[in-house]
């Protein structure tokens, strides 16, 4: 394996392990975070309508 052959190899693991945390923040922070809010935006927008009525 020469110099340009193991670069390469570097570059794609470097670029491999970003995604795969990238990913992993996404799943265990971003999407709940994003999930709870939505939730919490349904329930606060459906007591808003009960009152209306």
């Amino acid at each position: 394996m020469d110099l340009s052959q193991f670069s390469g190899f570097l570059i794609f693991l470097s670029i491999f392990t970003m995604g795969f945390w990238l990913m992993l923040f996404l799943l265990s922070f971003v999407v709940p975070y994003w999930l709870y809010g939505n939730i919490k935006e349904i329930i606060k927008y459906r007591k808003e309508g009960k009152k209306k009525e």
